[in-house]
């Protein structure tokens, strides 16, 4: 079977990773890491494994457009709203891991479906993707009507990147609550912890319901914290749910799964990770239209 093209834009963190995680697909072949410095660890890394490897950032896309099909934004928000524009104009899917909110916005366990066509999609943020579909889970049998969500992180695996963000992390997070989640109004707070030796990703996800009913929300966050595993290893529940009224709490834990990061970052384990899902998922899409448009053309003759 033939594998859909893809590049990474960004060579940093989240794109090192990325690329380790794409070796392992059947359907994905990255073309190329992308950076703006020749000598970043992520792009020497590359040329080490023999990728080719660019440092003059979205321009190599724009000088090479047959380069790939689905290019893998892991720069900057501020950086994608350019990128966005470039990659729309010369046709190619862009998979936004950056919290720029251009496309919209996914998960592959809750809205992969609605957006198999979209030019651009979003993959909210790190504290999104691993809460979102908690809050969804929850909503989908107990009208929720608030969802905060606390997104704990060790300081040490939050970069530049990261840390530039943090404004928009908690604005696209909590649009991903509502919009994504369901929940009638949300909130998102992020913290970076520097304890060292350096904590897991952990998350807190706290909504308020109209109709509740225990047996029934219990039952849709476990099947739904099963589904997320399947493509994040390292996700788990902390321990069972805790019930108030009307108030139900979940506490969650993301191990990374140490392809470049070590294994308590798994809050950017948990975006490549997810990155490669839904890539692979539009690849399959793809293929599968080939194959039938190709079918057709045969019954044609």
């Amino acid at each position: 079977m033939n594998k859909v093209k893809v590049a990474i834009l960004g060579s940093g963190n989240i794109g090192t990773d990325l690329m380790y995680k794409l070796e392992r697909s059947d359907v994905l072949e990255l073309t190329a890491l992308i950076g703006i410095d020749p000598a970043s660890e992520g792009l020497q890394r590359a040329r080490s494994l023999g990728y080719t490897t660019y440092d003059n950032g979205i321009q190599a896309i724009v000088d090479h457009p047959d380069l790939a099909d689905l290019v893998f934004d892991a720069t900057s928000a501020k950086a994608h709203v350019r990128h966005a524009k470039v990659l729309q104009q010369l046709g190619i899917t862009a998979i936004d891991l950056t919290p720029a909110a251009r496309g919209p916005f996914l998960s592959p366990v809750v809205n992969f479906q609605d957006h198999l066509h979209a030019p651009n999609v979003n993959l909210i943020t790190c504290g999104g993707q691993a809460t979102i579909p908690i809050v969804h889970a929850i909503n989908s049998v107990a009208d929720v009507y608030y969802a905060e969500i606390v997104a704990t992180i060790s300081s040490k695996s939050a970069g530049p990147g990261t840390r530039a963000n943090i404004d928009e992390f908690t604005n696209t997070t909590r649009r991903g609550i509502e919009e994504v989640g369901g929940a009638d109004r949300g909130k998102a707070i992020i913290i970076l912890n520097p304890a060292n030796p350096p904590i897991m990703m952990r998350n807190t996800v706290y909504c308020q319901v109209k109709n509740m009913d225990q047996a029934a929300i219990s039952q849709s966050v476990h099947d739904m914290v099963a589904r997320v595993k399947e493509y994040v290893p390292g996700y788990r529940l902390k321990q069972e749910l805790l019930f108030d009224e009307d108030k139900v709490t979940i506490f969650l834990e993301v191990e990374g799964a140490g392809d470049y990061f070590e294994s308590y970052a798994g809050n950017l384990d948990i975006m490549t990770a997810t990155a490669v899902r839904i890539g692979e998922e539009f690849a399959r899409h793809r293929m599968s239209g080939a194959l039938l448009e190709e079918g057709g053309k045969r019954i044609e003759a």
